[in-house]
């Protein structure tokens, strides 16, 4: 795995997702890296995740998918492109579509394991399925398709 992650390329003007963002004091701030063909990200829930007693909400699951998909989704297009994750222009994703099962009740306040694969990678659109496991086994799963970020919402810098 590189040291660095996904979303630590991102440009400060677009670090502010409550998912993934750096700059989001209040987010999740996942962190997703390159492990192998595949991507890997973790979170642990905190006790605020809550569904019922014991158990992560889920649509926590499902923002975990959502956020790992698209970083998945732009490191997977800087790839294809032959590019690294500091070029300029920035390759940024928003999701155009998520999909998420719940397989199984998740357990609050054990480490979760994001694991996506890349399905396709076309030059404006990226679709990753995704894995969240808990204690070894998997709790949801989830297809993103991303788009990239059209202009009129890229800020400016």
């Amino acid at each position: 795995m590189s040291l660095k992650a996904f979303q630590d390329y991102y440009p400060e003007e677009l670090s502010h997702c409550y998912g993934c963002g750096r700059l989001n004091e209040h987010g999740h701030q996942i962190k997703s890296y390159w492990d192998g063909e595949e991507t890997v990200a973790s979170f642990t829930p905190q006790p605020y995740h809550i569904a019922i007693p014991g158990y992560v909400y889920g649509g926590l699951l499902a923002s975990l998918i959502d956020c790992h998909g698209t970083g998945t989704a732009a490191a997977a297009s800087y790839r294809a492109a032959g590019r690294e994750m500091d070029t300029q222009p920035p390759l940024r994703f928003v999701t155009a579509s998520l999909q998420v099962e719940y397989l199984r009740p998740t357990p609050l306040g054990v480490p979760l394991e994001i694991r996506g694969r890349i399905e396709e990678v076309k030059e404006r659109k990226v679709v990753v399925k995704a894995t969240v496991t808990a204690n070894g086994e998997i709790c949801a799963r989830g297809q993103v398709i991303a788009v990239r970020m059209p202009e009129n919402m890229m800020p400016a810098a």
